[in-house]
């Protein structure tokens, strides 16, 4: 199977390439362009094309995150091939928790409300599209640190202990997007790891020891209980989602 990751120099689109998908950075393709965004997908022979590109809190964020998944969609839909596009699981306003596929998006930040805008033009224009909602992608031991990661290590940053999160491997995410790439799901599919935790307690597993925790003020908007049941997406794969808890163990 040869997949085409767009937004292949990302976090997630290298572990990707990492195990054998060709990547395409922002360098190597706009996706804002949609004529350049079909002589990408044409000029790489693929089976498959997994859309990872993203922004956030950028000025081109909408652009990217809306219209450029519009373009992929329509790309791959011109050549015919299956399309995988990652969104995020806070297209939900964090007011539920433990959100299911049937769940309606409710974002309440600028950058959800983008990524939820995308999700029903990809299906509209590819129905077939498998559309990957996922959480906080990290690495863990002997993996590259993720941004959540490197930020979990600041001594001056403050971690919300409301607000909570289905932290996945990138490992884990990476193999369960290919075995999902391979094989015929379409529609909305959550795939995050097996935990539950708050940003908190989080940081404490990345960082080893004492991070600095506090509850969401009241003036700032942030998505809550954003949690994901995965459990679709665990009985299609053969890979097993793992908890943070469990990568994360200190020794």
């Amino acid at each position: 199977m040869r997949v085409l990751v767009i937004g292949g120099t990302g976090y997630l689109g290298s572990e990707l390439v990492r195990r054998g998908a060709t990547g395409l950075g922002s360098r190597d393709v706009d996706v804002r362009d949609e004529s350049a965004v079909a002589a990408a997908l044409r000029e790489h022979a693929a089976d498959v094309v997994v859309n990872c590109a993203y922004r956030q809190d950028t000025p081109d964020m909408w652009e990217v995150n809306r219209d450029g998944a519009a373009n992929v969609a329509r790309a791959a839909a011109e050549a015919a091939l299956r399309l995988v596009h990652v969104s995020t699981d806070v297209v939900f306003s964090g007011a539920k928790g433990r959100y299911t596929e049937e769940d309606a998006p409710d974002p309440v930040t600028d950058y959800g409300a983008s990524k939820a805008a995308a999700e029903p033009l990809v299906h509209e224009v590819r129905p077939d599209a498998l559309i990957v909602r996922t959480s906080l992608v990290y690495g863990g031991p002997g993996a590259p640190p993720s941004k959540h990661e490197e930020t979990a290590r600041d001594p001056n940053v403050t971690f919300f202990t409301d607000e909570l999160r289905s932290p996945v491997q990138v490992g884990d995410l990476a193999a369960a997007v290919l075995e999902l790439a391979a094989g015929t799901a379409a529609g909305v599919l959550h795939v995050a790891g097996a935990d539950d935790v708050s940003r908190c307690e989080f940081a404490r597993l990345v960082a080893g020891g004492h991070v600095r925790c506090a509850p969401i003020p009241a003036d700032v908007t942030r998505p809550r209980d954003c949690t994901l049941d995965s459990t679709r997406a665990q009985r299609l794969l053969s890979i097993r989602l793992r908890g943070c808890r469990e990568v994360l163990a200190q020794p």
